[in-house]
Order: structure tokens, then sequence, then C-alpha cells
């Protein structure tokens, strides 16, 4: 062969290289004894591997299948015949899972066979996100003896969620980030008369907006390339509960499907023609004022009409201060078996700085300082002190003590001739006072006041509620 034929097959060969490489599927090819002859970039992403690692070895040598399935490229150099989108999980040579949905192709030369060729798609993310958001039955955690806090607000969020557990409706769940909406999500569940069925989790604000649809919904086999029969929650939760956490945080148009499954109670997947019936009962978190939400176009006025036939509104820590002690002696009890440490409670200094805090973090915010100030501990020490506490929680005390708000709006400018306080906490105590100023204005009625300030009857009542203006 001349210099001329051998330089033009080496450009072929590169012009090959190049567009396997850049293909958006896995690419592995085995010659009849099973090596790896071809291996493109993107499957040596899928599977975690260095090309170097796969290439001209043996397949079986490098991989590792469960007892139950086999190697679908080894099943085609067996059997000779083509295999078109069948799921694969196996592992790679460091033990990582790996999820694929394969075509894999007999290669025949003059009617012999020379080898396999699969072409792959990654699955593995989806099927990550299916199993960690499956509950198995009988196993949510909490019920409401867990909800910790004897103070009046949080006994009657209680008595509520108590209520709503008795009916089949839909719930959502009202609540400032950290004020464990998930724990009444899971009281509710298991109060129900579905607490032996599933509990499925999902957090919308995690999930990539290529898969939300597919995987709430599911999918059908051919509804595009790679996709597999595959149930949606809808369908893994059915004769349970399905929480949907940040509900706000889905784009509108998947809203208006979650809106019509609701309605019809029925689900159709991505690619198939029937609806399939379901019997879910869904709970939906929300970490704003739905009126908010609603009027900003992060959710939909029919879907908040039809999710918030049952609201439950819970209040954050700043509301419930009494709570404190309580919450604080069960995260000390918790650390100190965690830590093995023997903690037995706060200095007077650390109580009463926070019942001055405001807690925007809410409780989750409380048990990360508790934790935090019990890593740092001596183990001869038996009381957190006020060092003791992180920098970030102390520095906002002390400026905390430095700003605070004046007395009244009338001398609100009068009194602070150095404005140092942040424009959220000024914000927040002059709503509070024009509100007040309002509803003494208009005899306490809620119907006038809300007319006057634009609002609506509920988005005011739960203003007053989160600002602590008694509508007594």
């Amino acid at each position: 062969m001349d210099n001329t034929k051998i330089q033009y097959l080496q450009y072929i060969n590169s012009i090959y290289k190049r567009i396997l490489d850049e293909v958006d599927v896995g690419v592995h090819a085995v010659d009849d004894s099973g090596n790896t002859i071809v291996y493109n970039k993107k499957m040596a992403q899928i599977e975690s591997m260095d090309i170097q690692d796969v290439i001209h070895k043996n397949l079986l040598d490098v991989f590792m299948f469960k007892e139950d399935q086999s190697s679908t490229l080894v099943k085609a150099l067996q059997e000779g015949k083509e295999a078109k989108n069948v799921k694969q999980t196996y592992f790679n040579n460091k033990g990582r899972e790996i999820t694929t949905n394969n075509n894999t192709i007999p290669i025949y030369v003059n009617d012999k066979l020379m080898g396999a060729v699969e072409i792959a798609n990654d699955v593995t993310k989806l099927e990550r996100l299916i199993k960690g958001t499956i509950t198995p039955k009988g196993t949510t955690r909490y019920t409401f003896d867990s909800i910790t806090g004897n103070s009046s607000a949080i006994k009657e969020v209680i008595e509520g969620a108590k209520r709503a557990a008795r009916t089949s409706s839909y719930v959502l769940i009202v609540g400032e980030t950290g004020t464990g909406k998930e724990l009444f999500a899971q009281s509710i569940h298991n109060a129900s008369n579905r607490f032996s069925g599933p509990f499925i989790s999902q957090n919308c604000a995690a999930l990539p907006n290529n898969l939300i649809e597919s995987l709430l919904f599911g999918t059908k086999r051919g509804a595009f390339t790679g996709a597999i029969d595959q149930p949606g929650l809808f369908e893994q939760a059915n004769g349970g509960t399905l929480l949907l956490d940040e509900i706000n945080s889905l784009n509108l148009n998947l809203q208006a499907k979650l809106l019509r499954v609701l309605q019809e109670k029925t689900i159709r997947r991505i690619g198939d023609t029937k609806d399939t019936p379901v019997d879910v009962r869904v709970l939906a978190n929300i970490n704003e004022d739905p009126i908010d939400a609603v009027t900003n176009n992060r959710l939909r006025k029919d879907l908040y009409y039809r999710l918030g036939v049952v609201s439950v509104f819970i209040p954050p820590l700043r509301e419930r201060k009494e709570d404190i002690p309580l919450l604080v002696q069960d995260f000390i009890k918790k650390y100190n078996e965690l830590f093995q440490m023997n903690v037995r409670g706060l200095s007077e200094e650390v109580k009463q700085s926070f019942l001055e805090y405001d807690w925007n973090g809410n409780i989750r915010e409380l048990e990360h300082i508790i934790e935090a100030a019990m890593n740092i501990m001596m183990d001869d020490e038996d009381t957190i002190r006020f060092s003791h506490l992180p920098y970030q929680y102390r520095s906002k005390i002390q400026v905390k003590e430095r700003n605070t708000p004046p007395a009244s709006v009338d001398n609100f400018l009068q009194e602070r001739a150095d404005l140092t306080a942040s424009l959220k906490d000024q914000m927040d105590y002059f709503e509070k006072s024009y509100i007040e100023l309002v509803w003494e204005k208009n005899d306490h009625n809620i119907s006038k006041t809300a007319t006057v300030l634009g609002l609506s009857r509920q988005s005011l009542q739960y203003r007053m509620k989160k600002l602590k203006i008694k509508q007594d």
C-alpha cells in the first residue's frame, strides 16, 4: 500500500474518531472475543472511566454485572441478535453503579459474527433521583408526637394538621425555610388512613428542567431517545402520599399539567396515548406567602385554589420563642448521643441571646448553632457559653444590638440621624407599624383594612401573623 493510501486512511480514521467523540451518546464496540476496540469520549463520561483503562481490554475484566443481569454486549456476541431499548445496571472498576439504556447490534462481516457495538444513553441520574425520593412503606420517621413545642401558636397548627389528616383533601403547607414543613407532612401521612402506603417526597427546586416531567409522570418506551417504560412518582406513590416540596419552583407549564392530574386523578406518561388512574394524596410545601407567589407568577392561581383546600401555616421560630428551651433540650440530647458528650444546657447569656435573636433560619438554624457549638467544646465542659457559638451568629447578635429600630414611625427619622439598621429590618418595622395604624383607624375590621392597603383578606391575615400583629 502506497503512502498516499495510508495517509488517506489515517485521515478518514481521524474523522471517524472526531465524530464518535462529538456525538452525545456512548459508543462501545467489542471484537468477537469481547475485547474493546471502540470506546468514545461520551461512554467514558457515562461510566466514569479513563479510555486507556477500557480500550483493548476484555469487557468482563473491567466491568461487573449483577447476578441476574448479564452484559448486553456479551449477550449480542452469544446470541447474535439485536436488542433495542434495554435498561442495564452495572458497576465500573471503582464500584460505581451505572444505569444505561442500550441499543446493542451484532456486527457481521461476510455472514460471520465479528463483534458487537452498543449505543448507550445515560439514565443514572434519573434512576438515582427516583430511588432517592421513595420512602419505603412504614419507614417515615415523624409523627405529631415528634413536634416539639408548648406554645399556643404551634399547638393550634398541630390541631389543624391533625384534622387535615382525617380527610383525603390536598394540603398546602406554608412556612419559611427551616420551620419543619416535611415534619408536618410526614405526620399528616402517618396519622392518615394511608400510613401503610408509600410516602414519596420530592424537592421541586432540585429537579433539572429536562427531567421534571418524566420523573413525575413517567415515560413510555420510545417516547424520545433513550426513553424506557418507567413509572413516575405519581404511579409509585399510588395508595400513599406524594409530597411536592417548594411547589412554587415548578415552571408554570408543568404546574398546569399537575393541576390536570389533581383534578382528573389520572396521569399520562410521556409518549403514551392512554391515561392511568392514580390514587395519591398530594401534599405541597411552599416557603413564601402563597398570595405573593400567585401575584408574582411563581404559582398558578388555579393550582393554589386546588392545593389550598386545606392550608397549614407553620409559624416561624421568632413567633414561638417560648419553645426555644424545649427545642434546645432536644438538640442537646441528640448531639450528646451522637458525639458521646454530656452537655447539660446553656449559660444565662446564651439563653438570653437566643430569646432576643430573630431566627431567620428558624429551627434548622437553631439546630445548626447547637451542633456547631458542641463541636468545639472541650470534653470537660458541660455548658454551652457565648464563646462556643459560631462566629456568624455572635456577629449578628452584636450588629442587632447596635441596630435596634426606633420605637415609633412618627420619630422614625428624627430618632435615627445615623441610620445603621439594615433595609430589611427597617422595612419590616415600618410595614408592621403602618398596618397597625390602618388597622386601628378601621376599628380592627379586616376587610376595610385590606381594602385600604390594597391587599386581599388572606394576604393581610398572613402578614399580620408574620409580623406578630394581634388580630383581636
